[in-house]
């Protein structure tokens, strides 16, 4: 910044106007005898500003004199500056003063103009011309005039020249520098356009344009523009804002500051990505929410499961000791005390140590197993239809997806009762969130249950429900970094799990896996899942083994247990076969120290696992 300062300053020193415009047709560089010598407004000389608007501006100000249609006149003037070529010029002005004009296209498309007032130049050629017999001692002292001029001229030029391929390297500099950044930088001036963007934005919010220099913001953002313009007033008052939104077409989350321009009315706009940010955020919440209920309750449920179990030692005892007119009391007892026992394990199953655990998971067959699985439990006058637009391979936890599903089934079968439809629908929305829509024809949610049907212990079903369902459920989204709503539609409720949409990645290619493993019976059974996914398979049994294996065959990549025979641990691999991709597999508890020191090397497949696990695991870059 202080270089383009001082830059700017020494242009502001030349005497002849000068004027640099880019690819675009946009003004990158003028200084103040630009602005003076043509009477510009503004917003004209502004970085920027456009060259057609500055054209029309002279036209209609009579710099070229008559001109009958003014718009025909910018039209060609545009496409001369398209098709720019090096010239020199010299014209007349309307008020009467005579300027040259030298312009010379720019490497990268642009070009840099210089105008000189050769007024007084013109004045003594035309004395010359009238009175050079009597002038001869005046010609003579006016060529001289002329020659230190010339020279003056010169040197101004070369300055020029220098200045020029300086700003040529200083703006690809910071061009690439923005570009390579995983945000988008901008900058707006006091009306909301955009005068500068580093081409990011498209990146950031999918579905805006790239190129929207020029653009308004409402343009550039859409239906976003209302979440932000409140924000850019308070930094076109001075203070910096930042803030977080969600784009409505793209459901991303977006982390947006905006920073007042210290040197003329503007706001410079770093803006990125945060979606995957705000769900580990809300992952790691309901990790540490959960920890807390499970430390609060566990001293409480075992406790009154002790409790439990001597009231229904006592009833027991009881009954064998009352007549038949206490048998109904003591019977109800024992039923409410074993309900009491059911309860404290929900309890248990929503406070105990869960987390998700991602794989791939085809959708369409995820939902038919479940349409396999639920329908059973339905009346018979319900039915249920499941289907899916979103029809790729998704990492998920299946198992904690389908209890939370079925959950959702069985809850809106209860409330369709005898008679009714039940609808289970996934799609995608955008590339951000995975949805699974199950929605019934029952009486829909009271207005207290859309408060507080997330509620643990929020019940509508008197003494026959626990209220843990939708509490489950819930937890069950939050450890995967989404989210459930609840609302009513045209006929019934609608809940909706939106989960991280995160699609597998493909395959690893067939190849050869160098398999080191020390249990002769695993290692058969992990070759025949390695082949069954098209790979070749080489064995070893340790890491001495492996290492001169691998000096021999052209191997793709090593899957190793920590744990194997001699005294070298499945971690030392990495470290003795470094031009080969390493996968390390473990029974070991995440406490282990092998374990450990196997995280900090990159990912570890925990044991046991199924072929799409494995799967996907081979083909993981490490972080």
């Amino acid at each position: 910044m202080q270089k383009y300062k001082l830059t700017q300053a020494g242009l502001n020193l030349i005497q002849q106007a000068l004027s640099i415009y880019d690819s675009d047709l946009r003004l990158a560089v003028s200084n103040r005898r630009f602005a003076e010598m043509f009477d510009l407004p503004q917003a004209l000389y502004t970085e920027g500003a456009r060259f057609d608007d500055t054209i029309r501006h002279l036209a209609t100000d009579g710099e070229y004199g008559p001109v009958g249609d003014i718009d025909s006149f910018v039209a060609a003037r545009v496409d001369q500056a398209r098709a720019f070529k090096a010239h020199y010029m010299e014209r007349t002005r309307a008020n009467g003063r005579t300027i040259s004009v030298e312009g010379a296209p720019l490497p990268n498309g642009g070009w840099v103009t210089v105008y000189t007032d050769i007024t007084p130049v013109k004045q003594q050629e035309a004395l010359l011309r009238t009175r050079s017999e009597l002038l001869s001692e005046e010609v003579l002292r006016r060529s001289e005039e002329l020659s230190a001029t010339n020279r003056q001229l010169a040197s101004a030029n070369a300055a020029l020249r220098e200045a020029q391929a300086e700003l040529r390297e200083i703006e690809a500099r910071t061009r690439l520098t923005t570009e390579m950044m995983p945000a988008h930088i901008a900058r707006v001036d006091d009306r909301g356009v955009y005068t500068f963007s580093n081409r990011r934005l498209s990146s950031v919010m999918p579905g805006r344009p790239s190129d929207i220099v020029g653009l308004h913001g409402s343009q550039a953002l859409g239906p976003s523009w209302a979440k932000v313009s409140a924000r850019l007033d308070l930094a076109l008052a001075g203070e910096q804002s930042i803030f977080e939104f969600t784009d409505d077409d793209s459901q991303r989350r977006i982390r947006a500051v905006f920073t007042p321009d210290p040197a003329e009315p503007g706001v410079y706009i770093l803006s990125h990505d945060v979606t995957g940010e705000t769900q580990a955020r809300a992952a790691l919440q309901q990790t540490r929410r959960r920890e807390m209920a499970a430390q609060l309750t566990s001293g409480l449920a075992h406790d009154f499961s002790n409790l439990l179990t001597i009231i229904l030692g006592m009833q027991s005892k009881l009954s064998r000791m009352v007549g038949p007119d206490a048998a109904p009391l003591v019977t109800a007892t024992l039923q409410t005390a074993r309900r009491g026992g059911d309860l404290l394990n929900r309890i248990a199953d929503i406070t105990s140590h869960r987390i998700w655990r991602p794989e791939p998971v085809a959708l369409p067959a995820f939902l038919d197993d479940l349409a396999t699985l639920a329908t059973p439990s339905l009346p018979g006058g319900v039915s249920l239809t499941v289907e899916a637009t979103a029809r790729a391979v998704y990492l998920l936890d299946a198992g904690m997806l389908q209890d939370a599903a079925l959950n959702l089934v069985l809850n809106a079968a209860d409330a369709c009762g005898a008679r009714g439809a039940i609808r289970v629908a996934a799609r995608a929305v955008g590339d951000t969130w995975l949805e699974l829509v199950v929605t019934d024809t029952g009486p829909g949610f009271a207005p207290l249950a859309l408060s507080h049907g997330l509620d643990p212990f929020f019940t509508t079903k008197g003494g026959a429900g626990s209220g843990l369902g939708l509490a489950m459920v819930y937890d069950m989204a939050k450890l995967a970094g989404g989210d459930v709503r609840l609302a009513n539609g045209d006929s019934g409720a609608r809940v909706t799990l939106r989960l991280p949409l995160r699609e597998a990645v493909s395959p690893l290619r067939p190849g050869l896996v160098l398999l080191v493993e020390d249990d002769p019976d695993l290692r058969a059974q992990l070759r025949e899942t390695l082949t069954g996914l098209g790979h070749a398979v080489a064995e070893a049994s340790s890491v001495d083994e492996a290492c001169a294996l691998a000096e021999g065959l052209d191997v793709d990549v090593v899957l190793s247990d920590i744990t194997l025979e001699g005294t070298a641990p499945g971690t030392d691999l990495p470290a003795r076969l470094p031009g080969l991709p390493v996968r390390l597999m473990t029974a070991l508890p995440e406490s282990s120290a092998l374990y450990q020191r196997a995280a900090a090397l990159g990912p570890v497949l925990r044991k046991p696992f199924s072929p799409e696990a494995l799967a996907a695991f081979l083909t993981e870059v490490p972080a």
